[in-house]
């Protein structure tokens, strides 16, 4: 791992919290993320399992975790299986996590090696009543890929078919959702580190650069400052390419001229940052730009105010397509009729802004919550109006993570936004 060790009182904070959720006499199982294989004898670079990492944080691939906190036996109450190193792994890959490490990272006090496992589960599972087990839930991560939580279900339901299984996935869900002081100090690593990169990008941007060039610039500055990488595959998207939402072939040029839309978020100790900017190419907007930009930059001012308790992501959208309603018939992207024929309210509003306004952000860029979900204190959200005129090859997207609470926080709140901040950033390299 590239990131500093991080304060294990965050992992056993969250099995506590998962353990006064349970029902009498239970047990759960969550299981690590496995490697899996991009060709030959090459994987994919390894990305932890959110469930498994929030209750133990061992970024490593074939573990366990297995709380049964009601057993008469004390040593049964938390175990952490992982593989030990073997000879073989020591001189082709290196050292794994020792028994020593995982204790340090995890606070878990009884860690064994992965093989154990199954030998040792039927002595735990035969004195409970209930199963819970963490079979994925959404529909947006239903993979072809092996599933270790699955297979492990599959298994345990055939030896034990008189057990009552339980879904463990909505109660972690819950959980998950209000971020604690730990988790916030992580986020706000994660949203650092993007941001510096992104204030690197200012003084390095011009007529000509190709997009690939600038992702090439993105890498560098997230891995220089311990990242584990991108939470996300980043948008560099200049000219037309921005009214594409979800670019990121990232290999056109940047034209004199144009507006450089980029998307981009580091991840850090598997918590993800989040940011959008739409800055000028040659350093300064032409008159179209800026006012199309200020549009955007408005609603985005505007939306920030509203990420307080009681709120969802849905009040928010309704706020924001009514107030981009109003801009864009001041500027005349729409007009009355337009309004009054629409099939569906906002109907014209949506041909310039489609998208949502936030989604929730923590171990995973999109978060566990919903639409609907109210908000609460201890909860991050993206807030990131768009505004896209194809027409005229021009996509802004302006996005921060925010903090909820009475008084909304900007955890990017440094990043330049404004024209004259972006225009005073990018003319110091000049």
């Amino acid at each position: 791992m590239k990131y500093e060790q991080i304060d294990n009182h965050l992992f056993i904070h969250n099995r506590q919290q998962l353990v006064d959720c349970l029902e009498e006499n239970s047990i759960v199982i969550v299981c690590a993320n496995g490697n899996v294989y991009r060709n030959g004898d090459q994987c994919f670079p390894f990305r932890q399992h959110a469930d498994f990492f929030y209750l133990c944080g061992i970024d490593q691939a074939n573990a366990v975790l297995v709380l049964c906190p009601q057993h008469t036996n004390a040593d049964f109450r938390e175990m952490l299986f992982i593989e030990p190193t073997t000879e073989k792994d020591r001189q082709w890959n290196g050292n794994k996590l020792s028994t020593e490490d995982a204790q340090a990272i995890s606070g878990i006090n009884n860690v064994k090696p992965y093989d154990d496992f199954e030998k040792t589960l039927p002595a735990i599972i035969l004195s409970c009543e209930h199963i819970y087990m963490d079979i994925v839930e959404n529909k947006q991560q239903f993979s072809i890929i092996r599933d270790n939580n699955f297979e492990l279900y599959q298994k345990l339901q055939s030896a034990y078919p008189l057990l009552q299984y339980r879904r463990l996935c909505p109660i972690l869900e819950n959980l998950r959702l209000r971020k604690s002081p730990w988790e916030i100090d992580l986020l706000q690593k994660a949203c650092l580190i993007t941001a510096e990169t992104f204030q690197d990008l200012l003084l390095q941007i011009k007529p000509n650069l190709t997009e690939y060039e600038i992702e090439g610039e993105i890498c560098r500055g997230f891995l220089a400052r311990k990242a584990n990488g991108h939470s996300f595959h980043p948008i560099v998207a200049a000219g037309k390419n921005a009214c594409v939402l979800h670019y990121n072939i990232n290999n056109g040029i940047c034209q004199n001229g144009d507006l450089l839309l980029l998307d981009m978020g580091a991840e850090y100790a598997n918590y993800a940052g989040d940011l959008s900017r739409t800055i000028p190419i040659n350093g300064k907007f032409s008159q179209r730009q800026k006012d199309l930009y200020k549009i955007c930059e408005r609603v985005f001012r505007l939306a920030r105010t509203y990420y307080t308790p009681g709120m969802s992501c849905n009040k928010i959208q309704r706020i924001v397509l009514e107030a981009m309603q109003e801009e864009l018939l001041n500027i005349g992207l729409i007009n009355k009729k337009d309004i009054e024929n629409e099939k569906h309210k906002f109907d014209s509003v949506k041909r310039y802004f489609m998208h949502g306004v936030a989604h929730f952000v923590g171990l995973d860029v999109h978060d566990v919550g919903t639409k609907d979900t109210i908000f609460d204190y201890g909860m991050v959200l993206s807030c990131e109006p768009g505004l896209y005129v194809p027409e005229e090859q021009i996509g802004i997207r302006i996005e921060t993570m925010m903090l909820v609470n009475d008084q909304p926080v900007d955890l990017m709140d440094k990043v330049p936004l404004a024209v004259d901040e972006i225009e005073t950033a990018m003319q110091k390299n000049k």
